[in-house]
């Protein structure tokens, strides 16, 4: 699986955002407040932001690079600028993590107050068809970062991008449309189809975002048995297989989470629980969080053959909501256990436990710490390497 992974050293990745510059940020940030924005100024902004990312993720020793998600406000709400059928104001469950804990739950909305840049972050309705409105622009987007890595002095030998699930959409965005949840579900699909196919038709690994695959556990089915959750868990990963019909299961990768953000994260679903039917995605590889406190331990479910014998494991090293830098023995210590556990270290990859910057400016991590701790990646993905081969 040329790319994918290495049959003699620890690759390194990441999760798909990283911070934009200020200025592009700032255009983000006027759009979403409903503000006229100059389209040529953003496509400028957007096209400078590439070039600058991409040789930055390179000398920090990232061996499979992302666009950054660059040309997008926020890690799925991008699809109301490239889909039909969004319109107004939606609204999300309060995450019941936080909101069991007031006092914290103040002090976060302070500090979400004080930083967000992109100000309207509250999600649409779908209030018409869901359809993909040019694909164009998935193109041009692909296009332009493939433009990008070729001219790069060294030789790339891959790169991802990310789409999101139609679940974490579905979830997140209230359905004022269709007579079902199903129906949604489907058109979301659909739509998405052609950004999985394109991205995958530039030669670019495609990285499926879905935190709802773990993260409506405790938003949206936070009052709801277990079971009506892993129903929908796997509503949605029949919905992605169908979307991937036409597209080579060891050129994708799930990433699956319980949400990017600093919070107690105490009522998050186990991952055993949700796993038997993550594992139904005709997917090459899962990009997992190893690295946060709350799910430190779940490397260990993946003993004993649970993988099958052509899919591997992207292991979250890197914490993305905290500015301490990881210490490279540190990182080294979390591979070689993930790698162990799964008995195979030429299947396991080195990465984030989520993006740095999933909504532009709502990144927690000052830009240069986020420098600094993928080239921690970087180290420890070395030294793990010299253990592990």
């Amino acid at each position: 699986m040329p790319g994918s992974y290495s049959p003699d050293r620890i690759l390194t990745s990441h999760a798909g955002s990283l911070p934009r510059p200020p200025a592009l940020v700032e255009l983000f940030a006027r759009r979403s407040r409903g503000d006229a924005v100059d389209p040529a100024e953003l496509d400028q902004r957007i096209a400078e932001a590439t070039r600058w990312v991409i040789p930055k993720q390179l000398a920090a020793g990232i061996d499979l690079p992302s666009n950054g998600e660059q040309p997008r406000e926020a890690f799925f709400l991008y699809v109301r600028h490239r889909m039909s059928g969004f319109g107004g104001s939606g609204s999300r469950p309060p995450l019941q993590d936080v909101a069991r804990y007031p006092i914290f739950s103040e002090m976060r909305q302070r500090q979400m107050a004080a930083g967000t840049a992109v100000s309207n972050f509250e999600p649409p309705k779908v209030i018409g068809p869901v359809a993909y409105l040019d694909r164009a622009v998935i193109e041009r987007e692909c296009g332009d970062f493939r433009a990008v890595l070729d001219a790069q002095p060294a030789d790339v030998p891959d790169a991802f991008m990310t789409a999101p699930s139609p679940g974490i959409i579905a979830a997140a965005v209230p359905n004022e449309h269709y007579d079902s949840e199903q129906a949604y579900v489907d058109a979301l699909a659909e739509a998405l189809r052609v950004e999985y196919e394109a991205i995958v038709d530039h030669g670019f690994i495609l990285q499926l975002d879905c935190p709802d695959l773990a993260l409506e556990g405790h938003v949206t089915y936070a009052d709801r048995p277990i079971g009506d959750f892993v129903g929908f868990v796997e509503m949605i990963v029949a919905a992605i297989n169908r979307s991937l019909v036409n597209v080579p299961r060891e050129r994708v990768r799930m990433h699956v989470c319980w949400g990017n953000y600093e919070g107690p994260h105490d009522c998050d679903v186990e991952l055993a629980e949700i796993l038997p039917a993550l594992l139904q995605a005709d997917v090459g590889g899962y990009l997992l969080p190893f690295a946060n406190p709350r799910h430190a331990h779940d490397y260990s479910i993946f003993r004993g053959g649970v993988l099958a014998d052509d899919q591997y494991l992207v292991a979250g090293v890197i914490d993305t909501t905290t500015n301490y830098v990881e210490h490279p023995r540190v990182v080294a210590d979390r591979i070689v256990r993930v790698a162990e556990a799964l008995g195979d270290p030429g299947r396991v990859l080195a990465a984030t436990d989520c993006g740095f910057d999933t909504s532009a400016g709502m990144g927690r991590v000052a830009e240069d710490v986020v420098w600094a701790k993928l080239e921690a990646l970087s180290e420890g993905a070395r030294l793990a390497s010299e253990k592990l081969f």
